[in-house]
């Protein structure tokens, strides 16, 4: 495995776009084409893509906040694994990876997380 994530851009968004989710999911996190609309608007946000290699096996989204005073607040929020890609483990080491890629971005010690509390998985 070589787990790496990539910015959304021109050459990736029609893939990240057709990322899916399992249907027991639904509601848990937005779909990527909310997220992208949302990163549009708001340019604090950073969507990418991750990949394994050269396959695309999920997407991220996390963006820092200065509105919150006094530090502001590094927030990732969106991660999620392709439904065809779920089981494989990719969760387990793409999360620890986008925490330690957050914290040497944004040099910042509390990262904030963004659940649904009935998402029990």
């Amino acid at each position: 495995m070589y787990i790496h994530v990539e910015p959304v851009n021109d050459k990736n968004r029609e893939a990240v776009l057709a990322l899916k989710i399992h249907e027991t999911q639904k509601g848990f996190v937005e779909s990527p084409e909310q997220c992208l609309k949302e990163a549009s608007e708001e340019k604090c946000w950073r969507p990418v893509g991750i990949y394994d290699g050269e396959q695309l096996v999920g997407f991220s989204m996390y963006g820092y906040f200065w509105q919150y005073l006094p530090f502001g607040r590094v927030w990732l929020d969106r991660l999620l694994i392709d439904r065809d890609y779920q089981g494989h483990g990719y969760g387990h080491i793409v999360l620890p990876m986008m925490i330690e890629k957050l914290r040497s971005e944004y040099h910042r010690k509390k990262i904030y997380l963004s659940v649904v509390e009935e998402n029990q998985g």
